[in-house]
């Protein structure tokens, strides 16, 4: 896994959150979604922290990295629970977020 390679599945998965943290504050039964919303803002902002501290090399990218993969993991989790498509759009990108964040620093 090279950087660039780790920095375009975490744009992807910034981009999955923050489109699912929108459709779901768009859904009828938004206290069904406080979880997930919660959950996708959550991870959008360990995500652009993750990709910052990659992008300037800086001291922590490791702990950052398994931060960022567990993070991911949970908001794939949540986002698996509802049927919206944006949901499993963002748990998908998610998922290929936390791998790529653990084969960077392997």
């Amino acid at each position: 896994m090279t950087k660039q390679e780790c920095l375009k599945a975490l744009r992807q998965c910034l981009a999955a959150c923050n489109t699912c943290y929108t459709e779901c504050l768009k859904e009828k039964d938004i206290n069904h979604m406080r979880e997930c919303i919660k959950t996708d803002r959550q991870c959008a902002m360990i995500v652009s922290l993750t990709m910052k501290t990659i992008e300037l090399e800086g001291s922590f990218v490791k702990e950052t990295c398994e931060l960022c993969a567990m993070v991911c993991d949970q908001c794939a989790k949540e986002c698996e629970k509802h049927d919206p498509p944006h949901c499993k759009e963002c748990a998908q990108a998610c998922k290929v977020c936390a791998a790529a964040c653990r084969e960077l620093v392997a």
